[in-house]
């Protein structure tokens, strides 16, 4: 498997994104690391790193410039053809590699991916899927914005999209898919909400989804759904909040614990699971979000990513590309239409 790496996106590049690869090689020898950037710095981050002469599955491909997030995201590939992204992504669809990650701007990233890799045909908008901890298995939810405004049929679209991912890479049978709302009546949500209720609700009763109804985001987080349908807006908001509450009772259960001697005590016996917790909460675990509905993988780690942060986004697109995603959409494309 040959994964392409943004070398200069993220606010840690390219030390981060090289350490990062390097980690993916050493654990995974069979990997093959494509990194795209400057390649005197590539060179000299991979030196800091205590290598000396790259390994031989890791190559550089020289791109001099870099998208920064001052750049206008929908033209700043077209303007800046030799930044490390176009180049990337230009590999990427000349089938020199796999799957491409990137830590750099996300609105950027989504506007070449569309054009130069290009949706899978009848797919009418790529969307933003990550992995949210619950408590069950996970949940995958389905846009988190990049399409703020959306149709029914856009929403029908990433049911479909979303349960593909679900059990093709995360090996989950029949995905459960709830619909994001206000309340679980069918009468419940604006318009756009209670449509797109009655198209799910016609997909399941055909057979082609596993249409689990309306869903809470607090029922969402319990496990009630594998799958989590949204637009673009609500979807961010709701990560963001999820972020913010895991970050908030971090520091809360720290503060708690270090108060006196006697909860320090007692902080020693729960370590194992509080690491386990803070685990689960910490992005850098998941290490990315894909972009469903493009003709290849391409994989959203975000801008402030460690060195662990990508060397799990690469696993991810390792997994993404194993998965075959385009080949079950364009399959099954005509169920897809409104």
């Amino acid at each position: 498997m040959k994964i392409i790496v943004d070398a200069m996106g993220g606010d840690n590049a390219p030390l981060e994104i090289v350490k990062g690869a390097l980690y993916a090689v050493k654990a995974r020898p069979e990997l093959e690391i494509i990194l795209v950037g400057r390649e005197e710095e590539v060179r000299n981050a991979a030196r800091q790193c205590g290598a000396a002469e790259l390994p031989g599955t890791v190559r550089v491909v020289n791109a001099t410039e870099v998208i920064d997030m001052h750049d206008d995201p929908a033209t700043a590939f077209k303007v800046k053809k030799d930044s490390s992204i176009t180049v990337g992504l230009n590999l990427l669809k000349a089938e020199e590699g796999d799957a491409f990650v990137s830590a750099g701007s996300t609105g950027a990233l989504l506007s070449a991916g569309t054009l130069l890799v290009k949706r899978v045909r009848g797919i009418r908008r790529a969307a933003m899927a990550p992995l949210l901890p619950t408590s069950g298995r996970g949940l995958v939810l389905v846009d988190c914005g990049a399409n703020a405004e959306c149709t029914v049929e856009y929403l029908v679209q990433f049911a479909y999209l979303g349960s593909f991912y679900a059990s093709r890479a995360m090996g989950i049978d029949r995905p459960r898919v709830g619909l994001l709302n206000i309340g679980t009546e069918d009468s419940k949500g604006d318009q756009l909400r209670r449509d797109t209720y009655r198209a799910l609700t016609a997909a399941g009763e055909a057979g082609h989804l596993n249409f689990v109804g309306n869903m809470e985001a607090k029922e969402a987080v319990k496990g009630g759904c594998d799958v989590l349908v949204t637009d673009g807006f609500s979807g961010n908001v709701m990560l963001k909040t999820i972020e913010g509450v895991g970050s908030f009772m971090g520091r809360e259960l720290k503060g708690m614990f270090m108060k006196s001697l006697r909860s320090k005590a007692a902080a020693l016996l729960v370590k194992g699971g509080l690491s386990e917790f803070k685990d689960r909460l910490n992005p850098d675990t998941i290490g990315g979000t894909p972009f469903l509905g493009l003709q290849k993988p391409v994989i959203k780690a975000h801008g402030g990513s460690t060195a662990r942060a990508v060397e799990n986004a690469i696993y991810q697109a390792v997994t993404a590309a194993g998965a075959g995603l385009a080949a079950q959409i364009e399959e099954n494309i005509e169920l897809m239409k409104l």
